[in-house]
């Protein structure tokens, strides 16, 4: 069945009360393939009442309601798998967004998810608005911190990551400012990779991030991270503004291409920790929307001297 966006179906009876006030949801892959692909629908649920509590959701664009029953012991963010989804690509598929809603008076629903491999948005649609043109440099620059926000957004629920990498090469465009088209979107990250994730040593990782590419370039870091490279090495690393000890495990996400080595990086050290992240493309899509209208990041988190 094709989930839409834009279809809001009535039927259920509206509770009485909000129970739920804030809905996330992301993506967990149970299936290697990028299409057909099968994935799990996790939900957070925030602010719910003390005590045992019902909640009707559905699917946006679907006529079923569902029903979750939430323990009277919850904590302060309760989760549940919501669904379990498969994908097949067909020439005319709308199968490529996800949504829920809760039947409740304000009509709540969670973050907008996508994944464009099995199948592509109608002519017109778009992905939020850029508030400004978000670029590139040579290094990497504002609309590859954006990319690694983004991925490192798309996993961190599911697996922990504390920092996204994005090696500038796998970002093929400028963004310009204004409403996002699928076009520009494709563009800019255009590789549809899936997002892994891999615990490094704060050593690794400093190892990693000095080794020199054939490029000339650097990998670029999520928010969280910010460092300095000079003389062959990383002359100084922080993480949430803490510095990072050559013991310390972090949790680091990336596109499966860029943690096995082939972008002109070596295999990255460490264990393998998460293999089930969504595709780049649509976790740049689902960021961009969430986060509408989007601003250029300062582009000033690696330092090289």
């Amino acid at each position: 069945m094709a989930l839409t966006l834009d279809v809001l179906a009535t039927g259920a009876q509206a509770a009485t009360t909000n129970v739920v006030s804030k809905l996330d949801i992301s993506f967990e892959r149970t299936t290697a393939s990028k299409c057909p692909v099968t994935f799990d629908v996790h939900g957070y649920f925030e602010g719910l009442p003390a005590g045992a509590q019902t909640i009707e959701y559905r699917l946006v664009g679907a006529q079923e309601w569902k029903t979750l029953v939430v323990p009277a012991e919850h904590g302060l963010v309760y989760q549940a798998v919501l669904e379990t989804i498969t994908w097949e690509w067909a020439p005319d598929s709308r199968d490529y967004a996800v949504q829920i809603e809760i039947d409740q008076p304000d009509g709540l629903r969670s973050n907008a998810l996508y994944y464009f491999k099995c199948g592509t948005p109608p002519d017109g649609e778009t992905f939020g608005v850029a508030a400004e043109d978000i670029t590139r440099t040579t290094s990497g620059g504002p609309l590859a911190e954006l990319a690694a926000d983004a991925q490192l957004a798309s996993v961190r629920a599911r697996s922990g990551a504390q920092v996204a990498l994005v090696n500038r090469y796998t970002v093929k465009a400028d963004l310009p400012a204004g409403p996002i088209s699928f076009e520009q979107l494709w563009n800019a990250q255009p590789a549809g990779l899936a997002i892994n994730v891999q615990t490094m040593t704060g050593g690794q990782l400093k190892k990693l991030l000095a080794t020199p590419n054939p490029a000339g370039t650097v990998l670029t870091p999520s928010a969280g991270l910010r460092y300095t490279l000079g003389g062959g090495k990383v002359l100084s690393m922080t993480l949430d503004g803490v510095p990072v000890t050559a013991a310390q495990e972090i949790k680091v996400a990336g596109g499966w291409s860029l943690i096995a080595g082939f972008d002109g990086w070596p295999r990255w050290e460490g264990t393998t920790t998460y293999t089930s992240g969504p595709d780049d493309t649509g976790a740049l899509a689902s960021y961009l929307v969430a986060h509408s209208p989007v601003t250029a990041p300062p582009g000033d988190r690696v330092t090289v001297r």
